[in-house]
């Protein structure tokens, strides 16, 4: 999770979008890392975790990571949640929730409960709160506290 907050962090200093890192393992070794290009490529699916998706996607030529995990600064939306589910990753730990996400200026909360989607608590583990919420509220620091 630590690097899944650094990965944030430079996403947020370079002004590619919200506080929203992810790392995915796979047999103990790093096969994608990213963070949130929303802003960056103006294109809303960018989020963290499509884009760290898409990197291990590549690194290992294959779309399917089973037994993979992900880590990410903030529980998944709705999308990135099916996403990792596709993607067949056995696990995700994130550190600040949904409603945390609605605190500082992002709309997941809305479409998850537009979609009624329950939380899968065999795959979602939450980790690492305060240090995640601390990024956050960094982000908040620095953002207009745009809508996304």
């Amino acid at each position: 999770m630590s690097l899944a907050i650094k990965e944030a962090k430079i996403g947020i200093l370079k002004g590619d979008g919200g506080p929203f890192g992810s790392i995915i393992v796979k047999n103990n070794k790093i096969i994608g890392k990213a963070h949130n290009t929303v802003l960056k490529n103006n294109d809303p699916t960018c989020h963290g975790e499509i884009q760290a998706i898409r990197s291990a996607c590549k690194k290992i030529k294959n779309f399917d990571l089973s037994g993979s995990v992900l880590y990410s600064t903030g529980e998944p939306c709705p999308m990135c949640l099916c996403a990792c589910m596709w993607a067949n990753i056995k696990l995700i730990y994130f550190g600040c929730t949904l409603k945390e996400n609605e605190k500082i200026g992002f709309r997941d909360m809305k479409f998850s409960r537009i979609m009624s989607l329950k939380k899968n608590k065999k795959i979602l583990k939450q980790i690492m709160h305060k240090e995640c919420w601390d990024l956050f509220k960094f982000y908040l620091s620095l953002s207009k506290n745009k809508k996304y």
